[in-house]
């Protein structure tokens, strides 16, 4: 059976088609996902996929219910298109998230009537919208500092649209050693958890579930449903701990990702056998030390969230 796509709005923001994991070298990266965490290919099997108006090489690779972009700009590296301005800015890093969205004309319609800058791919301003518009950005600086893609239509041959994906991701929860369940959220660092989450309500019509402190990471959340997942905006406690220095150095932007799983001993195990370094910053919370997966912080979690739509 296909996924049962949840969607949040006025305009239908459902599946999160993927989130793009920044880098320079695309088929390093792959190795890396399909080796750690059992990641099926489904772009780029053989060779990395180029998109000439972005200028960038990339891969899509599903992990239970997340699928990951790998992306590098293309060499040399031209800073004047946003995949080359990213990587210059940033490097290796966690990029973005994208939307399928069942009317992406009328929400980019009502993000322009707020003022909210809408980007062309490749770059550019758009001022009206054009209904066959295939995606867009909305400015990171109108959307609490998370890069976000809109699309009106789904990722080619994604596994989760497909008639065996009920079987399928079984795989990654009963076979593979780190045991995933699920994507749990994807977490957005920030430096006033009110105005982004108020930013999110307002902006993208995000649906609130929980709030609260987590001590071991030394922040306090907001945990929202936007479309078919969940969205953690975070705020640092303290300034030294790893969140509080990403939003240092950084500010609003894609911290990490947290997965749900059956057993920590277990994913710290395969982790370590992988040679990824782990901590526990508290009980029910495993770290995967960002030098070792190529700058992105991976969390593993046995949490169950009060009110989590997506829990079966």
């Amino acid at each position: 059976m296909k996924k049962q796509v949840k969607t949040t709005g006025d305009y239908g923001i459902g599946i999160m088609i993927h989130s793009v994991h920044m880098t320079d070298d695309v088929p390093t990266l792959n190795k890396f996902y399909e080796e750690v965490f059992g990641g099926l290919m489904y772009m780029g099997v053989d060779e990395p996929n180029f998109l000439p108006p972005e200028d960038r090489w990339a891969g899509l690779i599903q992990i239970s219910d997340f699928c990951v972009e790998t992306m590098a700009p293309n060499t040399p590296v031209d800073a004047t298109k946003p995949v080359g301005k990213f990587y210059s800015k940033f490097g290796q890093h966690l990029h973005s998230v994208g939307y399928k969205v069942d009317d992406l004309t009328g929400l980019g319609q009502r993000m322009i009537d707020k003022g909210i800058y809408i980007g062309k791919p490749g770059g550019g301003k758009i001022e009206k919208m054009d209904p066959e518009t295939v995606y867009f950005y909305p400015s990171p600086r109108d959307t609490g500092g998370l890069m976000v893609e809109l699309c009106r239509t789904d990722m080619r041959n994604d596994p989760r649209l497909l008639d065996t994906w009920s079987s399928q991701r079984k795989f990654w929860e009963l076979s593979h050693p780190l045991g995933i369940k699920r994507m749990l959220y994807v977490t957005l660092g920030c430096r006033d958890l009110d105005s982004a989450k108020a930013t999110y309500i307002d902006t993208m019509q995000a649906v609130p579930i929980q709030e609260g402190i987590d001590d071991g990471q030394q922040m306090k959340y907001a945990t929202l449903q936007l479309g078919d997942c969940l969205l953690q905006l975070a705020q640092p406690l303290d300034d030294n701990s790893a969140l509080g220095k990403h939003v240092a150095q950084w500010g609003n932007m894609i911290y990490s990702v947290s997965f749900r799983v059956n057993d920590l001993d277990s994913a710290e195990a395969w982790l370590n056998l992988k040679g990824i370094k782990t901590s526990r910053p508290r009980a029910g919370l495993l770290a995967a030390d960002p030098a070792d997966t190529f700058n992105a912080p991976y969390f593993f979690t046995t949490d169950v969230i009060e009110g989590d739509p997506f829990e079966a």
